[in-house]
């Protein structure tokens, strides 16, 4: 049956500190969990700005600041900059495979290693299994695991929702000897790739928010388009220059799929 976005109830959090702009409060739009949510409302919900943080629908919702911006690539017409063909080329030897589950003990081995060696100082520190199955979860029988091998060897996992629209990039974690690879940059290249042999129109990125410098690089994915006053609109990315597409690169891989 399919459901109203009027039928639909929310909550919102009490503010509490902004975990991308110091010195900011943030309160947060989250869709009741007991909700019966499908794939359909699902992309419904992405489209209007939602994200997905294991159970959780959610969205920015802070009575004095629009900082973060829902974005997303336009996957047909996708041009790589020089930065990320170099990217792509350098990963020619990566096999790919699309799984349903990553609940093996080495999967987590990987997890586990990728948190404490790159994000010691995060919220997300230290790692343990509940909370690695709880937010990387198969939620609304939506999400995929794309799995990162070199010959027998797994060295990275991007996990992503299909949507009917295309594909929502949740995370993506890998391993820390592996810096040389860009990892982070070639699974957002490699989710695109994805939605291009698939017919796929877009791959949401989360919100790009302009002065936290680990959220604004997902201008470099072009055309890209963010949500603004209700609509989606292309933004465009001049003046890029070698040396700073190579710092974004470099950003893109120390930072979480926000």
């Amino acid at each position: 049956m399919t459901v109203s976005l009027r039928e639909i109830k929310v909550y919102t959090t009490f503010p509490h500190d902004c975990s991308y702009l110091k010195d900011k409060q943030a309160t947060t739009l989250f869709i009741d969990p007991r909700q019966s949510v499908d794939i359909a409302l699902y992309s419904k919900l992405s489209q209007l700005g939602f994200r997905r943080s294991g159970d959780h629908v959610y969205r920015p919702h802070c009575a004095r600041c629009s900082a973060c911006i829902p974005s997303r690539v336009v996957a047909d017409t996708f041009q790589q900059t020089k930065s990320q063909a170099r990217v792509w080329r350098k990963n020619r030897d990566v096999v790919v495979i699309q799984d349903s589950s990553i609940s093996d003990d080495a999967t987590y081995d990987l997890y586990e290693r990728y948190i404490t060696a790159r994000h010691a100082d995060g919220d997300m520190y230290p790692p343990n299994r509940e909370q690695y199955d709880s937010f990387l979860n198969r939620k609304f029988g939506a999400t995929c695991y794309f799995r990162l091998y070199v010959g027998e060897r797994l060295i990275g996992v991007a996990v992503a929702d299909r949507m009917l629209d295309g594909y929502s990039a949740i995370y993506t974690f890998y391993d820390p000897d592996e810096e040389r690879r860009s990892l982070g940059t070639f699974a957002v290249l490699w989710q695109i790739h994805a939605a291009q042999e698939r017919g796929l129109p877009y791959v949401y990125l989360g919100y790009w928010i302009e002065d936290c410098l680990k959220m604004n690089y997902k201008t470099r994915f072009q055309p890209l388009e963010l949500f603004v006053n209700g609509e989606w609109n292309t933004v465009q990315v001049d003046d890029i220059s070698p040396s700073n597409d190579e710092e974004i690169v470099r950003i893109i891989d120390s930072t979480l799929s926000d």
